[in-house]
Order: C-alpha cells, then sequence, then structure tokens
C-alpha cells in the first residue's frame, strides 16, 4: 500500500524470495523491480530466479486488466498470468515489491506443517483456567491448553503443542513435536501424536499418528498406525493429480479427509491420501490411495480345526511361583 501511494506504478505484486523450490509462478523484474516476465510452474532447477509471485495484488486499473484476460487464449491455468505478461508487454507499469516476514504456500496438504511450526513458536504457551490437568500429566514445552480440555492421569504433552477446546487427553497417551489437536477430540488411552494436524471432533485409541493430517470427525481403531518413515530413509512421494510429486519431506505420514473410520490394527503407509467419508477396515495395510466414499476390507481365509493342544497345569504353576519370589522375600505361608 505504500508503494501504491507513491503512483510508481500501474499494478503492484508482492514477491518473496524462496529458499528452495516452489511449484507455482517465479517473478522476472528488472532492475527498477518491475516485472519483465512471469514463468509459471518451471521444472525444479529450471527456476528463473528465487523470487515468487505470493498472490497478493493491487491495480489500479481493473477494468483494462479484465480486457486482458478475456483476450488471453491458453489451454493451461494461467489466463491471469498470461494476462499480466501481455500487459507488461504494452507498456504496463507493474511493480514488484519482496515481501520480506514469513510466508508459507499452502498449496499441497504437507504444507500446512510449515504453518502451524510457525504459528506454534510465536505464540505464548497457556493453559486455560476452565481446562482439567491431573497431577499426574506432564505438561512441558510451549504448550496451549484451550478451554475445558481435560488432560488425564500419566498423560505428556511436550510442546510447542495446541490443544483445542474441550478435548479429552486419554490415559498415557503422548501429544509432541508441533502438534495440533482441533476441538472436541480424544486422544485415547496409549496414543502418541507426533507432528500432526488433526481436526475437530476425532477419536484414537491406542493409535500412533505420526507426522499425519487428520480432517473433522475422523475415529480410529485400536492398534492404528499411521506409518511416517520409509524403510530406506528416503524422501516420501505423493500422487496429486495422476503425478507423483516429491513431498520434499523424510517423514510424512496420512493424509485423511473428513469423516473417515480405520478398524482395529489398520496401516496406513507414508504419503497415502484417503479420502473424506471413507473406512479402512480391521488389519489392512494400505499401500494405495483410498477414493473419497470408499471402504477397504481385508479377506483373509481361515480353516477351523480340531484344537490338539494340550495344557500343562504345572508349568503355569511353576512360573507364578518363580515371579512370588521377586523383590527378595517370600511369601509367608
Amino acid at each position: 500500500m505504500q508503494e501504491a501511494k507513491r503512483k510508481s506504478a500501474a499494478s503492484y505484486l508482492l514477491g518473496y524470495r524462496t529458499k528452495e523450490y516452489f511449484p507455482g509462478g517465479y517473478l522476472v523484474i528488472n532492475s527498477r523491480n518491475e516485472l519483465k516476465h512471469i514463468v509459471e510452474k518451471p521444472k525444479p532447477g529450471r527456476e528463473p530466479d528465487n523470487l515468487v509471485n505470493i498472490l497478493v495484488h493491487l491495480h489500479t486499473d481493473p477494468e483494462r486488466l479484465l480486457e486482458y484476460i478475456e483476450k488471453v487464449k491458453t489451454n493451461n491455468d494461467d489466463v491471469y498470468e498470461c494476462a499480466l505478461d501481455n500487459l507488461v508487454k504494452d507498456g504496463h507499469k507493474i511493480k514488484v515489491i519482496s515481501y520480506p516476514d514469513f510466508w508459507a504456500p499452502i498449496k499441497y496438504p504437507w504444507h500446512i506443517f510449515d504453518a502451524v511450526k510457525y504459528l506454534l513458536d510465536i505464540s505464548q504457551p497457556g493453559i486455560s483456567t476452565s481446562a482439567y490437568i491431573s497431577k499426574k500429566a506432564t505438561i512441558e514445552g510451549k504448550v496451549i491448553i484451550s478451554d475445558n480440555v481435560r488432560v488425564l492421569e500419566n498423560a505428556v504433552i511436550r510442546g510447542p503443542a495446541y490443544i483445542g477446546s474441550g478435548s479429552i487427553i486419554g490415559n498415557n497417551a503422548l501429544v509432541r513435536d508441533y502438534s495440533h489437536i482441533g476441538a472436541d477430540c480424544v486422544i485415547g488411552y496409549s496414543t502418541e501424536i507426533k507432528g500432526s494436524y488433526i481436526g475437530d471432533g476425532c477419536w484414537t485409541h491406542s493409535s500412533y499418528i505420526g507426522d499425519s493430517i487428520i480432517g473433522k470427525g475422523c475415529s480410529f481403531g485400536a492398534g492404528t498406525v499411521l506409518a511416517n518413515f520409509r524403510f530406506d530413509e528416503q524422501k516420501i512421494s505423493a500422487t496429486v493429480g495422476g503425478k507423483t510429486i516429491d513431498t520434499g519431506r523424510d517423514k510424512l505420514g496420512a493424509i485423511i479427509g473428513d469423516n473417515c473410520k480405520t478398524g482395529v490394527n489398520a496401516s496406513v503407509m507414508p504419503g497415502i491420501k484417503i479420502g473424506p467419508n471413507s473406512i479402512v477396515g480391521s488389519s489392512v495395510c494400505l499401500t494405495k490411495d483410498l477414493e473419497p466414499g470408499k471402504m477397504i476390507v481385508s479377506e483373509p481365509h481361515y480353516r477351523t480345526l480340531p484344537n490338539p493342544v494340550k495344557l500343562d497345569e504345572t508349568k503355569g504353576k511353576e512360573l507364578k511361583k518363580r515371579l512370588e519370589k521377586l523383590g527378595g522375600t517370600e511369601p509367608e505361608k
């Protein structure tokens, strides 16, 4: 806005100098910070510069811009960018202002992690006066606990972390490493949440959720594991629009839409996406994306046979006697 008050151009764009590849538009400028050209989604290693378009624009002549947009002929999703290029070619001055502060694009789901990290880092820790924290629970580091939260015995919250209003952190649960727990969640007994974003109204029980993004209203059966690390320790890929995308992350769990469920002992491999309103059945090991509104179940084949095993009660009694001697003294007879 300050630059616009100087009336140094007809349009103004914010640009950000990124330290790593970003799959978006790159701004090519001259020595006066005026736009020369926009390079839309170059391949990694072919970027013209590190100045990216962060889509905060001010146009003093929007009618002219709309005229140029109507004239664009392209089969790609770059109509707006082509219009800006054509404006520049016809002498329309567009000034690019570099934005120096934090910027996190949310182009892909895993970009949420960067935004959560930033917001937790700049936030002040605090525990609502209406929250209940058991004396046997452990709260460490920068933790934000909202209204009417309950943290039960032997639960551990190791910040930075955020716990939404009305949520329950159950016995022996562990929440850690930049995790966000939405409102009205139940993080049940012996669940571990590591570096994950969990929406409102989710339930877990004896589950492991690592570096995952979970929509609202999801439920995870006992023993569910959302794996987040490859055996070969390489970067994790995800499929987006039929294309394989390198996420740039060596730890990434599942990306799950709203209102999904898993059965007991279900496993989801790193980088897998599950569409909204879907179910992963008991004992399923999910290695491919699951479309919205689908259910995947395992179909094991079992045989029923006569039981040939005869139990030896003496072995059990002998083991119990040995256990009773633990502690250095025998019980009185």
